[in-house]
C-alpha cells in the first residue's frame, strides 16, 4: 500500500514514497530561499519515474500540517489537497514536531523539537523517550526559565537549537545540533498508521495548523 510523504513546514522540502510504513524512496533539500514551490512537484515526479510507478498507484496523500512556515506550509498543503482531490484518495495530516521527534531516539528523558519562529520565539512540544507528546504544542518566548520544570535529561532538537544553548544552559540540557529539520521520511510509519485507522482529513476544509497569524516580513 503506497502512500505520498510531503514535508514542506520548514526549510527542507521533501517527499517520501512509503510502502506498508516503510520508506521506498525520498527525496529533499534544504535551502536559504525557500524553493518548495519549485522542487516538490519535480520530487514527486521523480519519485514516480525511479519507482517505475503511476501516480494512480498511490492510495492516500500525507502532508505535514505545521507549525512551520506559513509559505512552506501552504505549498505543501494545496499540494496534497490537489492531488487527493484529483485522484479521489484520501488526506492524511501528521504533526510537525511529532515528524521531528521521531529522528532521535533516547533511552531516558525527554525530547524537545523545537522549529524557528523568528527572534527568541520558537514552536516547541515536548515528548518522553516513546515518542509520545506529553507537552501540547506551543508558540513560547524562550528565556532562562524555559523547560526548568524537567529534572529529567532534555534532548534538544531542531532548528533553533543553535540560538536555545545561548539561553537555555542547564546541566540537564543536552543539544543535538545535528538533526535540524523533519523529513517526510519520518512520516512513513506515522501514515501509515492513520491510514491503517481511517483517520483522514476532510479534503475540502482542511487548512495548515500554522499556530499563530501570518506576520508579512522581507524575507519568506
Amino acid at each position: 500500500m503506497l502512500i505520498l510523504n510531503l514535508e514542506t513546514a520548514t526549510k527542507n522540502c521533501s517527499v517520501t514514497l512509503s510502502k506498508n510504513g516503510s520508506v521506498v524512496l525520498c527525496k529533499e533539500i534544504a535551502e536559504q530561499g525557500y524553493s518548495h514551490a519549485e522542487r516538490l512537484h519535480i520530487f514527486i515526479e521523480e519519485i514516480l519515474k525511479e519507482a517505475e510507478i503511476s501516480i494512480l498507484d498511490v492510495k492516500a496523500i500525507a502532508v505535514s500540517k505545521g507549525p512551520g512556515s506559513y509559505t512552506g506550509l501552504r505549498i505543501g498543503v494545496s499540494a496534497a489537497k490537489g492531488l487527493c482531490y484529483g485522484l479521489k484518495i484520501p488526506l492524511i495530516s501528521i504533526d510537525t514536531l511529532t515528524i521531528l521527534a521521531r529522528q532521535i531516539s533516547v533511552e531516558k528523558g525527554v525530547i524537545v523539537p523545537m522549529i524557528d519562529a523568528r527572534r527568541m520565539e520558537v514552536y516547541s512540544a515536548v515528548f518522553n523517550a516513546n515518542h509520545q507528546m506529553i507537552r501540547e504544542v506551543k508558540a513560547e518566548i524562550l528565556t532562562s526559565e524555559s523547560f526548568t520544570s524537567f529534572e529529567q535529561t532534555i534532548h534538544f532538537i531542531g532548528d533553533s537549537t543553535e540560538k536555545a544553548q545561548t539561553m537555555l544552559q542547564q546541566s540537564n540540557f543536552v543539544f543535538h545540533d545535528e538533526i535540524v529539520y523533519p523529513s517526510s521520511r519520518e512520516m512513513s510509519a506515522l501514515s501509515f498508521e492513520k491510514y491503517q485507522n481511517n483517520d483522514f482529513e476532510d479534503v475540502a476544509y482542511f487548512e495548515p495548523y500554522y499556530l499563530k497569524d501570518f506576520m508579512p516580513t522581507s524575507k519568506i
